[in-house]
């Protein structure tokens, strides 16, 4: 049986170099505080929090005056920094350089906006950790939605500037944009911009996953069960391969699964780390 792991699988760029940014101040010995979990992977939070990473939440934070907190990859709104700086809390600062990038440019959308009926648009998960700062640089005001479900919370009369959390499906935010300007058209409007904010590293998974589950009898898919990327992603492997799989570590592994197997392809989502990947491959080379 061959194994095969997926050379596009593992940490994205922003959640490796928060993990770093995490390992390395650990080093130094001090305490280490991180505003919620840094990842959506409970091994691999698991494995930083037995190093003496600590997670608080903001609730956390006036307990917390003097010490250095550490802001995850999925950044955070600005009342968060403003509150630390009033509590004298150092922050470190591990925001993915993307999602920074994107903070700016809904605040200059929404603080240029001349025309105060213009709505801010998000394609996202409510409730998620980007999602919060994102809609925090427009002044709370922005609405989100994640499907035309949630068509109901924008007036299509009015201006809006659309946008999406990194993590989204590419194609997904593709259909919904053309779904908002078709309801816009029917109200006589096309005042919309619609800004390119889905990070290409997680857009251009999708192409690359699906010739990769094709090419694989079996495919074991690792991915934290709370991680929205991973989800997304494993659901396409099971569209182009039945025999696909979601693990969250080499204990949900059955046997039975590779009976039949010539090959088998393994790969995670970008909060999966490397060295978990190698371990699950590692364990069914062993079968």
């Amino acid at each position: 049986m061959k194994v095969v792991i997926d050379p596009d699988s593992g940490f994205c760029f922003g959640v490796n170099r928060a993990i770093q940014t995490a390992e390395n101040e650990l080093k130094a010995g001090k305490p280490v505080y991180c505003l919620g979990e840094m990842v959506h992977n409970q091994v691999q939070m698991d494995q930083l929090k037995s190093k003496g990473l600590r997670i608080v939440m903001h609730a956390d934070l006036y307990n917390l005056k003097g010490e250095t907190v550490m802001i995850r990859a999925h950044g955070e709104p600005p009342e968060t920094f403003r509150l630390a700086k009033q509590l004298g809390i150092t922050l470190i600062d591990a925001t993915c350089p993307i999602v920074s990038k994107l903070q700016e440019r809904i605040s200059e959308s929404f603080g240029s906006g001349n025309d105060a009926e213009v709505q801010i648009v998000i394609y996202g998960k409510p409730g998620h950790a980007e999602v919060a700062g994102l809609s925090g640089n427009a002044g709370n005001k922005a609405i989100v939605v994640s499907g035309e479900d949630d068509f109901h919370l924008i007036d299509f009369s009015k201006p809006i500037r659309l946008f999406s959390q990194t993590t989204m499906d590419g194609e997904g935010y593709i259909k919904l944009a053309e779904s908002i300007k078709q309801q816009m058209l029917a109200k006589g409007n096309t005042n919309i911009v619609i800004q390119k904010s889905v990070c290409k590293q997680v857009s251009g998974r999708a192409p690359a996953l699906r010739a990769f589950a094709a090419e694989h009898d079996v495919i074991l898919f690792i991915s934290g069960k709370n991680s929205a990327n991973g989800k997304y992603l494993f659901s396409i492997c099971q569209q182009v391969n039945k025999q696909s799989y979601m693990v969250s570590d080499i204990s949900d592994i059955d046997k039975n699964w590779f009976a039949t197997a010539r090959t088998v392809g393994i790969s995670g989502a970008t909060s999966t780390p490397g060295w978990l990947i190698e371990q699950v491959a590692s364990t069914i080379k062993e079968y």
